[in-house]
């Protein structure tokens, strides 16, 4: 996810180093201004007391750094909602100030802590990471029960639990993997590459390679290559590439033929694909999913926003990277993963922008849990590696259903199975760098 523009994360405001701004002088003056005031806001919050936590987290960090300058770069990944993960991260910011620390730029800092807002099944964990010139990480930790107040289910709590189960890791890249026949689990599997598609099938528990089948392409790929794997229901499958659409026949023993093209890709499953959602209200509303597909810029990688077709008056939308579908009663609402940076929110009539703390992928699954409808967004956590996470959209903004899913590494690919309620997810694993393919599952508890 650092290598290529398609896998950078999508810009956002999560980690903001607090810092000294240079109009003020002495910047100690500004510092002690600041704790004041941040101690204000979070001694008038009501809620949880947090204040012993934070101190405690403070002051272990201050065994590492000393009183020098530090940038602090904090996110939340626990189910705390954003206002208490906000009081919460104003508190360890006051109380750093207080013992002496000073908050500055990264530019400026003799050591950066990367704070981290997480979670167990028995308290909140959180975790600063504190890197101070050439010395070793170092790692301070502090567990905070749960107050009696987060036992109790609310929009903000993570009632659902997302799930990745292994398919298949290789050294060469993965583009996609599509799985092609299934009893309990995965027993004949498609993996795309640059070059191939290969066809595995799991026997006595294990997987033979069954057959393997070369992609015809008159044009060099561009340099981040992206590709979609699309079982059909005729045939064994679609392969859409850069500027290049392959077709398998029919029949236990396959064969491709490719062709340069530039046909849409589907950006909505086959299984879902003109069905009708009926909302239970007085009205009965319903709403229909058409096949909607994006053209692909190939030789770049990105959608080029040309829909067809198109959502609602908007037969063009804003170059993205990825797109996701939630049913609204009478209209559904399309998520794009924008390359400006933002996330858009399309419903036909209007296209509004947000700033979320999220990746390139993202997509969306039907399942039979909390709202029936779940986004699958990614982002990079502030250690390095990535993650997923599954969200609703009660309105236009998201609440976390589950707790993230991380891998040790950078995620490549997300794209909703055929069925429409799993995805499949492609990471290349920073410590061995091979390619690793896991199914997204969500569970409706744990």
């Amino acid at each position: 996810m650092r290598t290529a523009v398609y896998n950078l994360a999508i810009p956002n405001d999560i980690s903001n180093p607090l810092s000294c701004n240079l109009r003020f002088r002495p910047c100690h003056r500004f510092a002690t201004q600041l704790a004041c005031a941040v101690l204000g806001l979070v001694v008038a919050a009501p809620g949880a007391d947090w204040s012993g936590p934070e101190q405690q987290l403070a002051r272990k960090i201050l065994a590492v750094t000393g009183p020098v300058s530090v940038t602090v770069a904090m996110e939340n990944r626990s189910s705390l909602g954003r206002r208490e993960s906000e009081i919460v991260q104003n508190g360890l910011r006051s109380a750093l100030l207080v013992l002496g620390v000073r908050l500055v730029k990264n530019d400026q800092a003799a050591a950066s802590v990367a704070i981290t807002l997480s979670e167990n099944v028995a308290s909140y964990v959180w975790i600063a990471r504190i890197r101070q010139g050439t010395q070793e990480l170092a790692v301070a930790m502090v567990s905070v029960p749960r107050p009696e107040s987060a036992a109790v289910p609310t929009h903000e709590s993570v009632p659902l639990v997302l799930r990745k189960v292994s398919l298949w890791a290789q050294s060469d890249p993965i583009l996609d993997v599509a799985v092609l026949e299934e009893g309990a689990t995965p027993t004949r599997i498609a993996v795309l590459g640059g070059e191939n598609v290969l066809l595995y099938r799991l026997q006595a528990g294990r997987w033979f390679l069954e057959q393997a089948m070369g992609i015809v392409h008159s044009r060099p790929w561009p340099r981040d290559l992206r590709g979609r794997l699309v079982p059909a229901k005729d045939h064994g499958f679609d392969v859409y590439l850069p500027g290049v659409t392959c077709r398998s026949t029919a029949g236990e023993s396959l064969s491709i033929h490719c062709r340069d093209n530039d046909d849409p890709w589907p950006l909505v499953p086959a299984g879902l694909g003109g069905a009708v959602v009926v909302f239970p209200s007085a009205t009965s509303a319903s709403v229909t999913i058409p096949p909607v597909g994006a053209f692909f810029a190939p030789t770049r990688n990105f959608f080029t926003g040309v829909l067809t077709p198109g959502v609602g008056k908007f037969a063009n939308v804003s170059r993205f990277y990825s797109a996701a579908f939630l049913p609204r009663e009478n209209y559904l609402l399309w998520l794009f993963a924008g390359t400006d940076g933002h996330v858009h929110a399309v419903d036909g009539v209007s296209d509004q922008t947000t700033k979320l703390n999220w990746g390139s992928d993202l997509t969306s699954v039907k399942t039979s849990c909390g709202a029936g409808w779940q986004v699958l967004a990614t982002s990079t956590d502030i250690g390095g590696g990535d993650w997923a996470r599954a969200y609703e959209f009660p309105d236009r903004d998201p609440i976390a259903v589950t707790a993230a899913i991380d891998f040790t590494g950078a995620i490549t690919a997300l794209w909703t199975e055929a069925k429409g309620d799993t995805a499949i997810v492609v990471a290349k694993n920073r410590e061995t760098g091979s390619y690793e393919a896991f199914r997204l599952a969500i569970s409706c508890s744990q």
